[in-house]
C-alpha cells in the first residue's frame, strides 16, 4: 500500500499520465521513468514547454486564414523561444504554409490585444509601425532554373521540417530567424527583426491557412544578444495635438502622441506620463499658449539630458454653437443590410460659435458622429462637441439608397478571406461587370476590393487588388497599369464607385479593369492585361478585408 501511494505522488507533482503498477518489481523503473522525464523538462539553460494542440489546422488543409491556431507560447525578455514542427500545405498559394504572429498578450480576444507583427513564410507580412518589409531576408533558390523561384518554394514546403527562433532580446528587438528543411533536402532561411517590448512578455502563436502543423518541440533559451549598446535621444516629434481648448479644461494634449527618435535611427512613440509639459503662460486665461514638450531617458530607460519639441494651442471661451458650414464628401450612402452605418466625415467643415460670439473651425478630430440609420430616404448623422461645460450638437442632412447585395461587415471588422462574393462564370469572349460602392475603415491601401480568378473547381489563376498589386501563378503573365496618387489613394477608398470588369480575351488571357470614382469625384483607374487563363473554364469572384461592398447593378 505504501509503495502505491508514492506512485501516484509522483504523477500528481509531473503531471504525467496514470499507469498501473502490476509488480513491486516494476516500481523502480516507473520512478526512475518519471525522473527521467523531469530532468528532461529543464535541463540547465533550457525550459522544454508542454504542447497541448500538436496537430494545428484540419489536416485536410481546409482551414481558412484565422480560424485553426497553435497554442501561445510567451517569451520573456532575454529569452529566445524554439519551436520546431512539420509544415502541411494546401500547395495552391505560397501563403498557404505556416503563419507567425507575435502579439503582446496571450488573448486575441482581450481588449488590449495588439500585434507587433504578421509573418509569413512566404517572406511577406503586415505589423504595427514598427513594421518594415525591408527588414525581411530569404535564400529561396530556384532550384529548377525555370526563374520562378516560387514553384520550387510550394514544393520544398510541403512537408518540411521547420525551425523558428524568436530572440526577444534585451535590445527591446525580436529576431525571427526560421529555417526549413524540405524532404527534397532543399533549405529555406527566412530572417527578420522588429522592435518589441524591452520589458514585458511578448507572445507567440502560429496560423493556419491553407495549411497545417504537426508540432515537434517547443523550449526556451537564454537569448543570444549579449550586449546592449544603450543610445541617447536625439529628437522628439508631437502629432494630433489640440488646436484649441475651452477655458477650464486643463486637457493640453488631448490624444497627440509623441515619437522620440534615438542616436542609433531607431524611433518610439512614448506615453505621456514619460513627458514633462511646460505651458507659457498658464491656461487660466483666453489666448494663445506655447506647449514644450521634453523628453529625457536613453533608449534603455537611464535618465539623460533631454530633447523638447514645443506646439501652440488656443484657450476660447466655451462653444455656444456649431454649425455644419461645408458638408462632407459622403452625402449619398449606399447600404443593403440593416446594420447602422458609419459616419465618414471626410470634407466637412463644423464651424463653432463662442460664449463670446466670435467663431473658429473645429477641427473633425475633436467631435463625435452619430451612426447613420440604416434606412432608405434622408436621414441624419448627429455632430456633437463635448466641451468643458456643456455638450452642443447639429446634425447633417443624408440620403440612404438601398442596394442590391452586400459584402463584407458594415463595421468593417471582415477578415481577410473570410467573406466573398457568389462566383459568376464569364465565358469566352465575354465580360462580367460589377458596379458597387465600397466602405473603408482608410486605414491600408488593401482595404479595398480584390477580383479572383479561378476555375468552376475553385483552383485559382490569380488574385489582384485594386491597388496595383496581385498573385498567383496566372498574374506572372499579367501587365499591371494604373494612375493612382499614391499618397492619397488610402484616404479616398471610402465612398468609392468601383466598377469592376473581368473580360475573358478567348486566348487564354483574361484583363480586369478597375474604374473608380471617389466621393470627391476624382477618377482613376487600375488595369490588369493578360492574366493566363483557361478561356473554357474562367470564374470570377471578390473579396474585401476591413471594408464593405455594397452592389448596386
Amino acid at each position: 500500500m505504501a509503495a502505491m501511494l508514492v506512485a501516484f505522488g509522483l504523477i500528481g507533482c509531473e503531471k504525467l499520465d496514470t499507469y498501473s503498477i502490476v509488480a513491486p518489481s516494476d516500481l523502480q523503473s516507473k520512478i526512475d521513468s518519471i525522473a527521467a522525464e523531469k530532468a528532461s523538462r529543464n535541463t540547465g539553460d533550457t525550459t522544454y514547454i508542454d504542447i497541448s494542440t500538436t496537430i494545428v489546422g484540419a489536416e485536410d488543409n481546409s482551414a481558412a486564414w484565422w480560424t485553426a491556431f497553435s497554442d501561445y507560447f510567451t517569451i520573456p525578455t532575454n529569452k529566445l523561444l524554439h519551436l520546431e514542427f512539420i509544415n502541411h500545405s494546401s500547395g495552391v498559394n505560397n501563403w498557404n504554409n505556416w503563419n507567425l504572429v507575435v502579439a503582446n498578450v496571450a488573448d486575441r480576444d482581450a481588449d488590449n490585444y495588439e500585434e507587433y507583427f504578421v509573418l509569413r513564410s512566404d517572406a511577406y507580412g503586415w505589423g504595427n509601425d514598427d513594421f518594415d518589409l525591408n527588414m525581411i531576408s530569404y535564400n529561396y533558390p530556384d532550384t529548377d532554373g525555370d526563374g520562378d523561384i516560387w514553384n520550387d518554394f510550394r514544393t520544398t514546403m510541403q512537408g518540411a521540417y521547420v525551425t523558428l527562433e524568436i530572440d526577444h532580446s534585451p535590445t527591446g528587438i525580436a529576431f525571427v530567424t526560421a529555417t526549413a528543411v524540405g524532404t527534397n533536402d532543399t533549405e529555406l532561411v527566412q530572417t527578420y527583426q522588429q522592435p518589441v517590448s524591452t520589458s514585458s512578455d511578448i507572445v507567440v502563436f502560429l496560423v493556419c491557412d491553407g495549411s497545417h502543423f504537426e508540432m515537434k518541440k517547443v523550449f526556451l533559451l537564454p537569448t543570444k544578444v549579449t550586449e546592449i549598446e544603450d543610445v541617447n535621444p536625439i529628437s522628439i516629434t508631437v502629432e494630433g495635438t489640440p488646436d484649441f481648448v475651452e477655458l477650464g479644461n486643463e486637457d493640453f494634449w488631448g490624444n497627440a502622441t509623441a515619437t522620440v527618435t534615438f542616436a542609433d535611427g531607431s524611433s518610439v512613440q512614448v506615453d505621456s506620463s514619460e513627458l514633462a509639459f511646460t505651458v507659457f503662460p498658464d491656461m487660466s486665461s483666453i489666448g494663445e499658449k506655447t506647449v514644450i514638450v521634453t523628453y529625457n531617458k536613453t533608449k534603455q530607460g537611464e535618465y539623460t539630458d533631454a530633447v523638447s519639441t514645443y506646439y501652440t494651442l488656443e484657450v476660447t471661451n466655451s462653444v455656444a454653437s456649431i454649425e455644419v458650414t461645408t458638408l462632407p464628401d459622403i452625402t449619398t450612402y449606399y447600404f443593403f443590410r440593416n446594420d447602422s452605418i458609419l459616419f465618414n466625415p471626410q470634407g466637412m467643415v463644423v464651424t463653432a460659435t463662442y460664449s463670446d460670439e466670435t467663431t473658429g473651425i473645429l477641427a473633425n478630430e475633436t467631435l463625435l458622429f452619430s451612426k447613420i440609420p440604416a434606412v432608405e430616404g434622408t436621414q441624419n448623422a448627429v455632430v456633437s462637441y463635448v466641451g468643458a461645460t456643456r455638450t452642443v450638437s447639429t446634425t447633417v442632412p443624408l440620403t440612404l439608397v438601398k442596394g442590391i447585395g452586400q459584402i463584407g461587415a458594415t463595421d468593417f471588422s471582415t477578415q481577410w478571406w473570410t467573406e466573398f462574393s457568389e462566383d459568376y462564370a464569364v465565358g469566352s469572349g465575354e465580360s462580367k461587370t460589377f458596379t458597387m460602392f465600397c466602405y473603408s475603415d482608410n486605414l491600408e491601401n488593401w482595404h479595398s476590393p480584390s477580383t479572383i480568378l479561378r476555375k468552376a473547381d475553385m483552383t485559382e489563376y490569380a488574385v489582384v487588388r485594386m491597388d496595383h498589386f496581385g498573385w498567383g501563378d496566372g498574374y506572372a503573365t499579367a501587365t499591371a497599369t494604373s494612375d493612382w496618387n499614391w499618397d492619397t489613394f488610402t484616404s479616398n477608398i471610402s465612398g468609392s464607385k468601383v466598377v469592376i470588369t473581368v473580360t475573358n480575351n478567348g486566348d487564354n488571357t483574361a484583363d480586369v479593369l478597375y474604374d473608380v470614382t471617389y466621393a470627391n469625384g476624382e477618377t482613376h483607374f487600375q488595369k490588369y492585361e493578360g492574366i493566363t487563363i483557361d478561356s473554357s473554364d474562367l470564374n470570377c469572384a471578390l473579396v474585401i478585408e476591413n471594408a464593405y461592398l455594397v452592389f448596386v447593378e
